[in-house]
């Protein structure tokens, strides 16, 4: 009837070109060769060996939408990456983030790809950007989305840069760590 049979699913597919099998931890058929992945059991689903000892478990990490698209992704057909801090997305929608130059997150807000060389540029435009005399001692405290430290740091026209993680990818906070709980009187 086919080439391909799941008596779980009651599934046929002529095309075996798929590499279709039936993963047990997640209840359904999937594609790509059961050699080539491999099932977390905290994340609940399959992941490409590649990241099997360096992926970061998120509980249940695709059965949710996609943060773009909002297409759930546990029964999607189509890529789907995990970023760095353990979300998932469809390798489109990520694709299409990094065509409109946004680069983190858009469920934590940390880094989505290795910005090592972009923080390197920020260090020199920085250094080559010259803050007037009035801003040059003035201190502000920042939250960084990669490390989730917050510092006091001097603050620049262009950015703040992390003193824990050397990240740029902060965000100005309007107090300290004692401050940080805001009561309204």
């Amino acid at each position: 009837m086919g080439k391909y049979f799941c008596e779980k699913c009651n599934f046929f597919d002529d095309d075996i070109s798929k590499k279709q099998y039936h993963c047990d931890g997640c209840g359904i058929c999937r594609t790509g060769g059961i050699d080539n992945f491999f099932h977390c059991e905290k994340c609940g689903c399959c992941y490409s060996n590649v990241l099997k000892d360096s992926h970061h478990c998120v509980e249940r990490a695709m059965h949710h939408n996609c943060p773009v698209c909002f297409e759930y992704l546990f029964d999607s057909t189509m890529d789907i990456s995990v970023l760095h801090c353990g979300h998932t997305i469809h390798l489109e929608c990520l694709n299409e983030m990094r065509v409109h130059h946004h680069f983190s997150c858009p469920v934590c807000s940390r880094s989505a790809c290795d910005m090592t060389d972009a923080w390197q540029k920020l260090d020199q435009e920085v250094a080559a950007t010259p803050m007037p005399e009035f801003y040059q001692k003035k201190m502000v405290w920042i939250l960084c989305n990669d490390c989730g430290a917050t510092s006091s740091v001097r603050f620049h026209v262009l950015a703040q840069k992390c003193p824990g993680c050397s990240s740029y990818n902060t965000r100005e906070t309007r107090g300290g760590p004692a401050t940080a709980a805001c009561s309204r009187v």
